[in-house]
């Protein structure tokens, strides 16, 4: 009998890791991108540069792997911070547009007319390596552009799935991301501070403040003393680290949701009122909740400006 029961609680384990294995496999890589417009190079491209970029939107949305940044919001950010619309866009600048909007991959480049050949010239960006691949079709001027974009569009597909680990940084672990920030920022005495993130999720109750967490994680570790909000006295504060997050559902592919994040922080030395640094982050995540996809975005744009942010603090 017990060899019967130890062989049943035997299967049990192996179905539960089976169940496991299977849960974190259908939660598939997802890589944000954005698209840019395309630049024309020829009388006879007059107007194709906006419709490139559009078809090519159009196409690659369908891709499960790729999720793309809204082109409206993408605009939006490019104008107020005075970023290149067109496709000269420089790697500093696929930097600044990634963190500010979340876009791990750029795909932007040029419609060309040479002769009688009509040529389409994609540059994939990666925001966080800086790494430039290219992509291409080539047809006749009287070819239709619509057919050209559609070629490009799974070649550009094609190229982000396989080369990623070009595009995309490398997953680095929390605990070695705290311990090269601890070293960044060396011993000595830090500000003590206290940290006010409220957060929301549209649409649904937020249930614990991830962003918060992660910011007061990240202090603890390298050094600072905190000081709870709820409980403990502003005065023992020397700096405050404010700020507002939210999430908000993004898409659906399958079973997963994909969830984007906004964050927003300032330090504010309290005996001055006066600003020592602000920082904000976009981020996207995917999980099979919604509200978890949420937590993850702002605890990821979180841990993100804490890189930043600390040092700053801990030099002053």
């Amino acid at each position: 009998m017990k060899r019967i029961w130890t062989a049943v609680l035997g299967a049990w384990v192996v179905a539960g890791a089976c169940a496991v294995l299977m849960a974190a496999e259908a939660v598939p890589v997802i890589y944000p991108s954005a698209i840019l417009p395309f630049q024309e190079r020829g009388a006879g491209v007059k107007g194709y540069g906006e419709k490139v970029s559009d078809i090519l939107f159009a196409e690659l949305s369908k891709d499960p792997k790729l999720y793309l940044v809204d082109r409206a919001n993408l605009e939006d950010v490019m104008k107020e911070y005075h970023i290149n619309l067109s496709g000269m866009v420089a790697p500093g600048q696929a930097a600044q547009v990634g963190q500010l909007t979340g876009a791990k991959v750029l795909v932007t480049g040029s419609v060309i007319e040479a002769d009688k050949s009509l040529y389409v010239v994609a540059k994939i960006i990666g925001t966080e390596t800086s790494r430039v691949l290219g992509e291409s079709v080539k047809g006749r001027a009287s070819d239709d552009i619509a057919t050209m974009v559609e070629g490009l569009a799974k070649k550009v597909g094609a190229t982000i799935a396989e080369r990623s680990d070009e595009l995309v940084a490398k997953e680095v672990k929390e605990e070695d991301r705290i311990a090269a920030l601890a070293k960044k920022i060396g011993g000595g005495k830090k500000p003590v501070v206290m940290v006010k993130i409220p957060e929301r999720h549209v649409g649904q109750v937020t249930i614990d403040p991830a962003a918060q967490t992660e910011m007061i994680l990240f202090c603890k570790e390298t050094g600072f003393e905190v000081i709870d909000a709820t409980s403990g006295s502003s005065k023992e504060v020397d700096v405050m680290i404010e700020g507002e997050g939210f999430s908000e559902f993004a898409m659906r592919l399958g079973n997963i949701v994909s969830v984007k994040a906004r964050l927003e922080v300032k330090a504010i030395d309290r005996a001055t009122s006066k600003v020592i640094a602000t920082d904000r982050q976009t981020a996207v995540e995917v999980d099979l909740t919604e509200q978890v996809a949420g937590k993850k975005a702002l605890q990821k744009a979180s841990a993100a400006i804490a890189e930043r942010l600390l040092p700053k603090l801990a030099a002053k």
